[in-house]
C-alpha cells in the first residue's frame, strides 16, 4: 500500500500528535531521567504536568502527568492530539468509532479524553 501526503480525507479536520503523555508517580523525577537520557531539557511545568523540549520542529513532546499511584496494565501512556478545531476533530474521531470518556479543564485549557475502538485512551485539544 502506498501512502501520499494528501491521503487525508477531504474536509477532515487537521490533526497532529502534539504530546506523548506518560503517567508517573513522581513526574519531576521521571521527566529528569528522560531529559538526561535523551539529551534534552524540561521545557515547562504546570500543575501535575512536566514537558520536555521536543526533539525538533514539529515533533511531539514527551510529557509526564503526576498520578497518585502507578497505573496498572498497559495504559501508562497516551497520545495528545491537537488541531485548530477540537470539536470537529472529536466529531471525526467519534464517526470513526472513538468514544468519549470525559472532558477536563485547567484554567481556560480544555481537553477531551477519548477511547479508540479498542479502548486505548487519547486526548483531543486545541
Amino acid at each position: 500500500m502506498e501512502f501520499t501526503e494528501d491521503a487525508q480525507a477531504p474536509g477532515a479536520p487537521t490533526a497532529r500528535i502534539a504530546t506523548i503523555m506518560v503517567n508517573a508517580v513522581d513526574a519531576g523525577r521521571l521527566a529528569q531521567f528522560w531529559a538526561e537520557l535523551l539529551g534534552t531539557a524540561v521545557s515547562s511545568r504546570f500543575e501535575q504536568f512536566v514537558w520536555l523540549e521536543p526533539a525538533g520542529p514539529g515533533a511531539p513532546q514527551l510529557a509526564f502527568q503526576q498520578v497518585q499511584e502507578p497505573t496498572d496494565g498497559r495504559r501508562r501512556l497516551h497520545l495528545d492530539i491537537h488541531g485548530p478545531d477540537p470539536a470537529a476533530l472529536r466529531a471525526r474521531a467519534e464517526s470513526l468509532g472513538a468514544g468519549f470518556v470525559e472532558g477536563n479543564d485547567i484554567g481556560d485549557f480544555h481537553w477531551d479524553v477519548m477511547q479508540d475502538p479498542e479502548g486505548n485512551e487519547f486526548c483531543i485539544a486545541g
